[in-house]
Protein backbone atom coordinates (compact mmCIF):
# COMPACT_ATOMS: atom_id res chain seq x y z
CA UNK A 1 0.00 0.00 0.00
CA UNK A 2 1.46 3.36 -0.97
CA UNK A 3 1.02 6.59 0.90
CA UNK A 4 -0.55 8.09 -2.21
CA UNK A 5 -3.34 5.57 -1.96
CA UNK A 6 -3.62 6.10 1.78
CA UNK A 7 -4.01 9.82 1.22
CA UNK A 8 -6.33 9.92 -1.77
CA UNK A 9 -7.78 6.50 -2.36
CA UNK A 10 -11.25 5.37 -1.48
CA UNK A 11 -11.57 4.66 2.23
CA UNK A 12 -13.96 2.21 3.82
CA UNK A 13 -16.43 2.80 6.62
CA UNK A 14 -13.83 1.88 9.24
CA UNK A 15 -11.39 4.48 7.90
CA UNK A 16 -14.10 7.15 7.82
CA UNK A 17 -15.04 6.27 11.40
CA UNK A 18 -11.38 6.71 12.39
CA UNK A 19 -11.25 10.17 10.84
CA UNK A 20 -14.43 11.31 12.55
CA UNK A 21 -13.23 9.93 15.89
CA UNK A 22 -9.84 11.62 16.01
CA UNK A 23 -10.85 14.84 14.24
CA UNK A 24 -10.66 17.87 16.58
CA UNK A 25 -13.95 19.56 17.42
CA UNK A 26 -12.68 22.89 18.75
CA UNK A 27 -9.96 25.33 17.80
CA UNK A 28 -7.95 24.74 20.98
CA UNK A 29 -7.83 21.00 20.16
CA UNK A 30 -6.39 21.64 16.71
CA UNK A 31 -2.61 21.14 16.64
CA UNK A 32 -0.37 23.04 14.25
CA UNK A 33 -1.11 25.80 11.73
CA UNK A 34 -0.62 28.36 14.51
CA UNK A 35 -0.90 31.45 12.31
CA UNK A 36 -4.11 30.21 10.67
CA UNK A 37 -5.56 29.31 14.09
CA UNK A 38 -4.73 32.74 15.50
CA UNK A 39 -6.37 34.53 12.58
CA UNK A 40 -9.43 32.29 12.70
CA UNK A 41 -9.81 32.86 16.45
CA UNK A 42 -9.84 36.64 15.89
CA UNK A 43 -12.29 36.27 12.99
CA UNK A 44 -14.67 34.12 15.05
CA UNK A 45 -14.49 36.26 18.20
CA UNK A 46 -15.16 39.44 16.22
CA UNK A 47 -18.15 37.84 14.48
CA UNK A 48 -19.53 36.69 17.84
CA UNK A 49 -19.31 40.16 19.34
CA UNK A 50 -21.09 41.68 16.34
CA UNK A 51 -23.59 38.80 16.36
CA UNK A 52 -22.95 38.31 12.65
CA UNK A 53 -21.97 35.28 10.57
CA UNK A 54 -18.28 34.73 9.93
CA UNK A 55 -16.98 36.19 6.68
CA UNK A 56 -16.44 33.79 3.78
CA UNK A 57 -13.23 31.74 4.13
CA UNK A 58 -11.04 30.10 1.49
CA UNK A 59 -8.62 27.37 2.65
CA UNK A 60 -6.00 25.94 0.32
CA UNK A 61 -3.05 23.61 0.51
CA UNK A 62 -2.10 19.96 -0.08
CA UNK A 63 -4.64 17.26 0.84
CA UNK A 64 -4.90 15.94 4.38
CA UNK A 65 -3.80 19.06 6.26
CA UNK A 66 -7.11 19.88 7.97
CA UNK A 67 -9.20 22.05 5.63
CA UNK A 68 -12.39 20.06 6.27
CA UNK A 69 -11.63 19.91 9.99
CA UNK A 70 -11.20 23.69 10.21
CA UNK A 71 -14.50 24.23 8.38
CA UNK A 72 -16.29 22.06 10.94
CA UNK A 73 -14.50 23.85 13.76
CA UNK A 74 -15.65 27.26 12.49
CA UNK A 75 -19.25 26.02 12.45
CA UNK A 76 -18.91 24.50 15.94
CA UNK A 77 -17.33 27.63 17.42
CA UNK A 78 -20.15 29.74 15.98
CA UNK A 79 -22.83 27.30 17.17
CA UNK A 80 -24.01 26.91 13.57
CA UNK A 81 -25.02 24.01 11.37
CA UNK A 82 -22.77 22.97 8.49
CA UNK A 83 -23.70 21.56 5.10
CA UNK A 84 -20.87 19.82 3.26
CA UNK A 85 -20.68 19.34 -0.49
CA UNK A 86 -18.04 19.44 -3.24
CA UNK A 87 -17.51 21.18 -6.54
CA UNK A 88 -18.14 18.10 -8.74
CA UNK A 89 -21.32 17.25 -6.80
CA UNK A 90 -22.99 20.56 -7.71
CA UNK A 91 -23.75 19.94 -11.38
CA UNK A 92 -26.56 22.45 -11.94
CA UNK A 93 -27.40 25.89 -10.63
CA UNK A 94 -30.59 24.47 -9.14
CA UNK A 95 -28.55 22.11 -6.97
CA UNK A 96 -26.72 25.03 -5.36
CA UNK A 97 -29.93 27.03 -5.00
CA UNK A 98 -31.60 24.13 -3.19
CA UNK A 99 -28.70 23.89 -0.72
CA UNK A 100 -28.52 27.63 -0.06
CA UNK A 101 -32.27 28.03 0.54
CA UNK A 102 -32.19 25.22 3.11
CA UNK A 103 -29.63 27.01 5.31
CA UNK A 104 -30.50 29.17 8.30
CA UNK A 105 -28.90 32.42 9.40
CA UNK A 106 -25.25 31.96 10.31
CA UNK A 107 -25.04 28.41 8.95
CA UNK A 108 -21.94 27.26 7.06
CA UNK A 109 -21.80 25.89 3.53
CA UNK A 110 -18.54 24.00 3.04
CA UNK A 111 -17.57 23.38 -0.59
CA UNK A 112 -14.63 21.01 -1.03
CA UNK A 113 -12.73 21.06 -4.34
CA UNK A 114 -14.29 24.42 -5.03
CA UNK A 115 -12.01 24.92 -8.02
CA UNK A 116 -14.10 22.31 -9.86
CA UNK A 117 -17.33 24.33 -9.78
CA UNK A 118 -18.79 24.97 -13.22
CA UNK A 119 -19.01 28.55 -14.48
CA UNK A 120 -22.82 28.39 -14.46
CA UNK A 121 -22.85 27.45 -10.78
CA UNK A 122 -20.28 30.13 -9.99
CA UNK A 123 -22.56 32.79 -11.45
CA UNK A 124 -25.26 31.75 -8.97
CA UNK A 125 -22.77 31.77 -6.11
CA UNK A 126 -21.58 35.36 -6.69
CA UNK A 127 -24.77 37.18 -5.55
CA UNK A 128 -25.30 34.57 -2.83
CA UNK A 129 -21.93 35.45 -1.28
CA UNK A 130 -22.14 39.22 -1.82
CA UNK A 131 -25.81 40.11 -1.40
CA UNK A 132 -27.23 36.90 0.12
CA UNK A 133 -29.57 36.60 -2.83
CA UNK A 134 -30.32 34.19 -5.65
CA UNK A 135 -31.09 35.37 -9.18
CA UNK A 136 -33.62 32.96 -10.64
CA UNK A 137 -34.61 33.06 -14.32
CA UNK A 138 -38.29 32.38 -14.96
CA UNK A 139 -39.48 31.42 -18.40
CA UNK A 140 -37.61 31.13 -21.69
CA UNK A 141 -36.98 33.21 -24.74
CA UNK A 142 -38.04 36.88 -25.04
CA UNK A 143 -40.52 36.54 -22.17
CA UNK A 144 -37.91 35.33 -19.64
CA UNK A 145 -37.42 37.45 -16.55
CA UNK A 146 -35.11 37.40 -13.58
CA UNK A 147 -36.40 37.27 -10.01
CA UNK A 148 -34.15 37.91 -7.02
CA UNK A 149 -34.82 35.77 -3.96
CA UNK A 150 -33.29 36.70 -0.63
CA UNK A 151 -31.58 33.96 1.41
CA UNK A 152 -30.28 33.93 4.96
CA UNK A 153 -26.86 35.35 5.77
CA UNK A 154 -24.60 32.31 5.56
CA UNK A 155 -20.87 31.64 5.55
CA UNK A 156 -19.31 29.94 2.56
CA UNK A 157 -16.06 28.07 3.27
CA UNK A 158 -14.21 26.79 0.23
CA UNK A 159 -11.35 24.30 0.18
CA UNK A 160 -9.01 23.52 -2.67
CA UNK A 161 -5.66 21.99 -3.46
CA UNK A 162 -5.35 24.22 -6.55
CA UNK A 163 -5.96 27.82 -5.61
CA UNK A 164 -4.60 28.94 -8.98
CA UNK A 165 -7.46 27.13 -10.74
CA UNK A 166 -10.10 29.25 -8.97
CA UNK A 167 -11.35 32.11 -11.12
CA UNK A 168 -10.44 35.61 -10.01
CA UNK A 169 -14.03 36.81 -9.43
CA UNK A 170 -14.77 33.85 -7.14
CA UNK A 171 -11.50 34.14 -5.24
CA UNK A 172 -12.07 37.87 -4.63
CA UNK A 173 -15.42 37.22 -2.96
CA UNK A 174 -13.81 35.42 -0.04
CA UNK A 175 -13.13 37.74 2.86
CA UNK A 176 -10.09 35.80 4.08
CA UNK A 177 -7.78 33.29 2.43
CA UNK A 178 -5.50 30.98 4.41
CA UNK A 179 -2.83 28.59 3.20
CA UNK A 180 -2.24 25.40 5.17
CA UNK A 181 1.36 24.18 5.18
CA UNK A 182 2.87 20.81 5.98
CA UNK A 183 3.17 20.10 9.70
CA UNK A 184 6.37 19.99 11.71
CA UNK A 185 7.64 17.01 13.66
CA UNK A 186 6.50 18.32 17.06
CA UNK A 187 2.94 19.07 15.89
CA UNK A 188 2.58 15.63 14.31
CA UNK A 189 3.75 13.97 17.53
CA UNK A 190 1.09 15.92 19.45
CA UNK A 191 -1.55 14.79 16.97
CA UNK A 192 -0.41 11.17 17.21
CA UNK A 193 -0.41 11.15 21.00
CA UNK A 194 -3.92 12.63 21.05
CA UNK A 195 -5.15 10.08 18.48
CA UNK A 196 -3.48 7.25 20.38
CA UNK A 197 -5.30 8.27 23.58
CA UNK A 198 -8.65 8.40 21.77
CA UNK A 199 -8.07 5.02 20.11
CA UNK A 200 -6.69 3.56 23.36
CA UNK A 201 -3.27 2.75 21.88
CA UNK A 202 -0.28 2.67 24.21
CA UNK A 203 2.26 4.62 22.18
CA UNK A 204 5.58 5.63 23.70
CA UNK A 205 7.31 8.90 22.83
CA UNK A 206 9.98 7.35 20.59
CA UNK A 207 7.34 5.44 18.59
CA UNK A 208 5.35 8.65 18.08
CA UNK A 209 8.51 10.30 16.74
CA UNK A 210 9.09 7.41 14.29
CA UNK A 211 5.54 7.59 12.91
CA UNK A 212 5.59 11.39 12.75
CA UNK A 213 8.86 11.40 10.83
CA UNK A 214 7.39 9.13 8.17
CA UNK A 215 4.01 10.88 7.84
CA UNK A 216 4.96 13.37 5.08
CA UNK A 217 4.01 16.28 7.31
CA UNK A 218 0.32 15.33 6.94
CA UNK A 219 -2.01 14.55 9.89
CA UNK A 220 -4.32 12.39 7.79
CA UNK A 221 -1.44 10.14 6.83
CA UNK A 222 -0.12 10.15 10.41
CA UNK A 223 -3.45 8.85 11.71
CA UNK A 224 -3.62 6.20 8.98
CA UNK A 225 -0.12 5.00 9.76
CA UNK A 226 -0.92 4.96 13.46
CA UNK A 227 -3.74 2.55 12.75
CA UNK A 228 -1.51 0.33 10.64
CA UNK A 229 1.08 0.29 13.44
CA UNK A 230 -1.67 -0.69 15.87
CA UNK A 231 -2.63 -3.61 13.60
CA UNK A 232 1.00 -4.73 13.42
CA UNK A 233 1.39 -4.46 17.20
CA UNK A 234 -1.72 -6.55 17.84
CA UNK A 235 -0.54 -9.33 15.54
CA UNK A 236 3.22 -9.39 16.09
CA UNK A 237 3.80 -7.48 19.31
CA UNK A 238 3.56 -8.57 22.90
CA UNK A 239 0.02 -8.57 24.26
CA UNK A 240 -0.70 -5.47 26.32
CA UNK A 241 2.72 -3.94 25.68
CA UNK A 242 3.09 -0.36 24.47
CA UNK A 243 4.06 0.30 20.88
CA UNK A 244 7.83 0.81 20.82
CA UNK A 245 9.96 2.67 18.29
CA UNK A 246 11.38 -0.64 17.00
CA UNK A 247 7.93 -2.11 16.49
CA UNK A 248 6.70 1.06 14.75
CA UNK A 249 9.75 0.98 12.45
CA UNK A 250 9.14 -2.66 11.57
CA UNK A 251 5.49 -1.94 10.76
CA UNK A 252 6.34 1.02 8.52
CA UNK A 253 9.19 -0.87 6.84
CA UNK A 254 6.64 -3.54 5.96
CA UNK A 255 4.54 -0.80 4.31
CA UNK A 256 7.68 0.25 2.36
CA UNK A 257 7.72 3.70 3.93
CA UNK A 258 11.23 4.92 4.56
CA UNK A 259 12.66 7.33 7.14
CA UNK A 260 11.78 10.40 5.07
CA UNK A 261 8.19 9.31 4.50
CA UNK A 262 8.74 8.20 0.90
CA UNK A 263 6.84 5.12 -0.25
CA UNK A 264 7.50 2.76 -3.15
CA UNK A 265 5.81 5.09 -5.65
CA UNK A 266 7.91 8.08 -4.61
CA UNK A 267 11.12 6.10 -4.90
CA UNK A 268 9.99 4.67 -8.23
CA UNK A 269 9.56 8.19 -9.59
CA UNK A 270 12.93 9.39 -8.31
CA UNK A 271 14.71 6.29 -9.55
CA UNK A 272 13.05 6.49 -12.97
CA UNK A 273 14.18 10.10 -13.33
CA UNK A 274 17.69 9.11 -12.30
CA UNK A 275 18.03 6.03 -14.49
CA UNK A 276 16.05 7.02 -17.58
CA UNK A 277 16.45 10.81 -17.70
CA UNK A 278 19.82 11.37 -15.98
CA UNK A 279 18.07 13.25 -13.20
CA UNK A 280 16.29 15.68 -15.51
CA UNK A 281 15.15 18.22 -16.31
CA UNK A 282 12.09 16.27 -17.49
CA UNK A 283 8.52 17.31 -18.21
CA UNK A 284 5.57 16.40 -16.01
CA UNK A 285 3.82 14.45 -18.78
CA UNK A 286 6.96 12.40 -19.38
CA UNK A 287 7.30 11.68 -15.65
CA UNK A 288 3.68 10.50 -15.49
CA UNK A 289 4.10 8.25 -18.51
CA UNK A 290 7.34 6.80 -17.16
CA UNK A 291 5.72 5.47 -13.97
CA UNK A 292 2.21 4.97 -15.45
CA UNK A 293 0.47 7.35 -13.06
CA UNK A 294 -1.95 10.22 -13.82
CA UNK A 295 -0.52 13.71 -14.05
CA UNK A 296 -2.94 14.84 -11.32
CA UNK A 297 -1.45 12.30 -8.89
CA UNK A 298 2.03 13.66 -9.49
CA UNK A 299 0.95 17.30 -9.19
CA UNK A 300 -1.32 17.02 -6.14
CA UNK A 301 0.16 14.16 -4.08
CA UNK A 302 3.72 13.18 -4.97
CA UNK A 303 5.44 16.29 -6.26
CA UNK A 304 4.57 18.82 -3.49
CA UNK A 305 6.13 16.73 -0.72
CA UNK A 306 9.22 15.85 -2.78
CA UNK A 307 9.75 19.54 -3.47
CA UNK A 308 9.08 20.47 0.17
CA UNK A 309 11.74 18.04 1.35
CA UNK A 310 14.26 19.25 -1.21
CA UNK A 311 14.42 16.07 -3.30
CA UNK A 312 12.86 17.53 -6.44
CA UNK A 313 13.32 20.94 -8.05
CA UNK A 314 11.06 22.66 -10.55
CA UNK A 315 12.94 24.53 -13.25
CA UNK A 316 11.89 26.38 -16.40
CA UNK A 317 12.81 23.26 -18.42
CA UNK A 318 11.07 20.74 -16.18
CA UNK A 319 11.55 18.78 -12.96
CA UNK A 320 15.05 17.87 -11.82
CA UNK A 321 16.53 15.74 -9.05
CA UNK A 322 18.52 17.55 -6.40
CA UNK A 323 21.77 16.39 -4.84
CA UNK A 324 19.75 15.20 -1.85
CA UNK A 325 17.66 12.94 -4.06
CA UNK A 326 20.75 11.27 -5.52
CA UNK A 327 22.10 10.77 -2.01
CA UNK A 328 18.78 9.35 -0.76
CA UNK A 329 18.72 6.85 -3.64
CA UNK A 330 22.34 5.89 -3.00
CA UNK A 331 23.28 6.79 -6.56
CA UNK A 332 26.05 8.93 -8.02
CA UNK A 333 24.79 11.84 -10.13
CA UNK A 334 26.17 12.18 -13.66
CA UNK A 335 28.82 14.83 -14.16
CA UNK A 336 26.38 17.21 -15.82
CA UNK A 337 23.98 16.94 -12.87
CA UNK A 338 26.69 17.37 -10.25
CA UNK A 339 28.56 20.34 -11.70
CA UNK A 340 27.65 23.39 -13.81
CA UNK A 341 28.31 23.48 -17.54
CA UNK A 342 31.40 25.52 -18.56
CA UNK A 343 30.66 28.99 -19.79
CA UNK A 344 31.52 30.33 -23.23
CA UNK A 345 34.59 32.21 -22.03
CA UNK A 346 35.78 29.70 -19.39
CA UNK A 347 39.38 28.61 -19.67
CA UNK A 348 40.45 24.95 -20.19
Amino acid sequence: MTIERIATGAVGEEELALESTVRPRRLDEFAGQDRVKENLAILIDAARHREEPVDHVLLYGPPGLGKTTLANIVAAEMGAQIRTTSGPAIERAGDLAAVLTSLGKGDVLFIDEIHRLSHVVEEILYPAMEDFALDVVLGKGPGARTVRLQIEQVTVIGATTRVGSITGPLRDRFGVTYRLDYYGQADLERILRRSADILEISLDQEAAAVVARRSRGTPRIANRLLKRVRDFAQVRGAAGASVSAQLASEALDLLEIDDRGLDALDRQLLRAMAEHHAGGPVGLQTMAATISEPVETLEDVIEPYLMQTGLLARTSRGRQLTAGAWEHLGLTPPQAAGSPQPGLFDQG
